[in-house]
């Protein structure tokens, strides 16, 4: 190695041998400990099993009521042609279109094929105009009521519009822009029903979509449950209207804060957190609860799919609500009823 400060001065280091020492490393072995997995028994297995039999039952028919509004439509004082069919058949056809993955031509021939079976004097409306006035309809999800108050967990997901698939992703990075919308979802944490959907635009911050979520609750509610996104004052003043509890984990650096009000229900989860720690504190406050609302998600994107074939916001908000009115009826047929083993 050659340092050259001046054009006169060289100074040479020379390389003196090194010893070579060997050490021998003895790995110990480290048990591991890992705490057991709880197992679970299902109570009303023969209950359940039939419940499942019947999600795939292709049982169809049509009650006199439905007949008779399938194409009773209102006056409108809007010009131009009148409408043919009333928002029960269209309603009807969008929800056999989501449930078994059909596109808009399979569509109007299954429900044709059905009305023929079934020599009922109704025609099924065409495939551009279930894709016309899906984009307006107004979908209300079925629920059970129930006479004490809730425990409602929150959460939200993405379904993707058009983009390249997760895995290409992973090993190829993206090519194209990808477009996703997000689904907000209020569930009963007692029964495994949606009580509540918003669909947003992805850049939404699920703290903003929380009051519509609480205001479409028609029960009283008890506790609330949701995850470090919602850890933001604005949800702690909204939950409090309606004198629940909130279950939020605060941030791992939270502070406490004395001279604001509004963080009263916060500042008693941080000194509770910091008595009992944060597991306990988990267990204590049943903020597990708050996977059944990631379970409802697993279950909409494995039942109708992660993708929405909608090309507007409204049609695709549509597509989202119906599936969580199908995943409703599907769950009152029967939900297992499970006990640690």
């Amino acid at each position: 190695m050659m340092l050259g400060a001046n054009k006169g001065v060289v100074a040479k280091i020379a390389k003196k041998p090194v010893n070579m020492v060997t050490f021998r490393i003895m790995k110990k072995k480290r048990k591991i400990r890992r705490a057991k997995k709880q197992k679970y028994r299902i109570r009303n297995w023969k209950e359940y099993n039939a419940a499942l039999v019947k999600r795939g039952s292709l049982t169809l028919w049509f009650d006199e009521e439905a007949i008779a509004e399938w194409s009773k439509v209102e006056p409108s004082d809007k010009r131009g042609r009148p409408l043919k069919y009333s928002e029960i058949a269209i309603e009807c056809m969008a929800t056999l279109k989501e449930v078994y993955h059909l596109p808009l031509r399979a569509t109007e021939g299954l429900m044709v094929s059905i009305i023929e079976l079934l020599a009922i004097k109704i025609s099924a409306p065409d495939y551009s105009t279930l894709s016309r006035r899906k984009k307006g309809l107004e979908i209300v999800l079925p629920s059970q009521a129930r006479d004490k108050a809730i425990h409602l967990v929150v959460d939200s997901t993405g379904l993707k519009v058009y983009g390249e698939g997760e895995w290409k992703v992973r090993q190829h990075g993206w090519s194209k822009r990808r477009t996703w919308r997000k689904l907000h979802i209020g569930v009963d944490e007692a029964t495994g029903e949606i009580k509540a959907a918003v669909a947003t635009d992805r850049d939404t911050v699920d703290k903003k979509v929380l009051p519509d979520i609480l205001n479409q609750v028609s029960e009283s509610i008890s506790q609330v449950s949701a995850d470090g996104a919602y850890d933001y004052v604005d949800a702690y003043q909204e939950i409090d209207k309606y004198n629940a509890r909130a279950t939020i984990p605060p941030r791992r650096n939270g502070r406490i804060n004395k001279r604001d009000r509004r963080f009263a229900t916060r500042n008693e989860n941080i000194r509770q957190i910091r008595k009992v720690g944060r597991a306990n504190w988990k267990k204590q406050s049943k903020y597990h609860r708050r996977s059944l609302a990631e379970t409802a998600v697993f279950r909409i994107k494995t039942i109708f799919g992660n993708n929405l074939s909608g090309r507007c916001f409204e049609t695709q908000a549509v597509e989202m609500f119906i599936r969580c009115a199908a995943l409703n009826k599907m769950t009152h047929l029967g939900m297992p009823d499970s006990y640690v083993a």
